[in-house]
């Protein structure tokens, strides 16, 4: 590939992936509101009615705030992820992917732009949302902010390319809201975003125990949180890159005419 070519597709696709953004606005205003929510709302009522018998014994409403922030990251980047692939459904839809994807550079190349770009609104927005933390007087180690950028983006990449594998099997617009409940919710409840995964195991409820292992989104918030207190948290990190490359090699093999599922769609 030319290195000319590279950086100009890189750079356009980003471009209007900021474009699009600004003139949406109201996207940072929900990626803002749904996590405040849980932050102030959510956290205090948790806190009050269960106790110490299904949240952790945090003696504090503040001490379980500062636990649920890198949760509240994770659920940033996850609907962000999934809105990224709902742009994809829609361009697909309007013939403006078809036109990408029939410019003179890889395909998988074209879609790592994509996802690159998409990655990067995805922590540009969970930033806006740790400054929120920040005036919300929630005390969280600036340098563990700084340290907690790699994580943040290759878990963002991780959701990002779980949201590109989903848009090469959904058909049309409308049958994305539907996949989005069956894709987000799971993700984040069986996660350890709420409460530590040793509680569930201590509760006895093992089955559940297990499918929270296997979240992926586990081990992306996981990644986060270890971050944010200078620890590296080595198998979530190999769990996500793991993760991201099998999501996006799938991703790059459905769009592919000749092999994936555009071919069996005939698009």
């Amino acid at each position: 590939m030319n290195k000319a070519a590279v950086i100009s597709a890189l750079y356009a696709i980003c471009q209007r992936e900021l474009i699009k953004f600004w003139h949406q606005r109201g996207r940072l205003l929900s990626a803002l509101v749904r996590p405040s929510l849980w932050l102030l709302v959510f956290a205090a009522g948790f806190q009050n009615v269960f106790g110490v018998s299904i949240i952790p014994p945090y003696e504090t409403y503040i001490e379980y705030q500062v636990y649920v922030v890198p949760g509240l990251l994770g659920m940033v980047l996850l609907f962000n992820g999934m809105q990224s692939s709902l742009s994809l459904v829609y361009d697909r839809e309007m013939g403006l992917m078809r036109l990408l994807l029939t410019a003179p550079l890889p395909r998988w190349f074209i879609l790592l732009c994509k996802l690159l770009a998409g990655t990067v609104l995805s922590v540009l927005q969970a930033y806006a949302f740790l400054l929120l933390c920040i005036l919300f007087q929630i005390d969280l180690p600036v340098t563990g902010l700084l340290l907690a950028f790699i994580p943040m983006f290759l878990t963002g990449m991780m959701l990002g390319s779980l949201g590109l594998l989903l848009s090469v099997y959904v058909k049309q617009l409308e049958n994305f809201a539907g996949t989005m409940n069956f894709v987000i919710f799971p993700m984040f409840f069986l996660s350890s975003a709420l409460y530590p995964l040793w509680k569930l195991e201590e509760s006895g409820a093992t089955f559940v125990h297990w499918l929270a292992t296997i979240d992926p989104l586990t081990h992306g918030i996981e990644f986060i949180r270890f971050a944010i207190y200078g620890q590296l948290n080595f198998i979530s990190m190999c769990v996500v890159l793991s993760c991201t490359l099998i999501f996006f090699a799938m991703a790059v093999y459905g769009y592919n005419p000749q092999q994936g599922m555009m071919k069996r769609k005939g698009r």
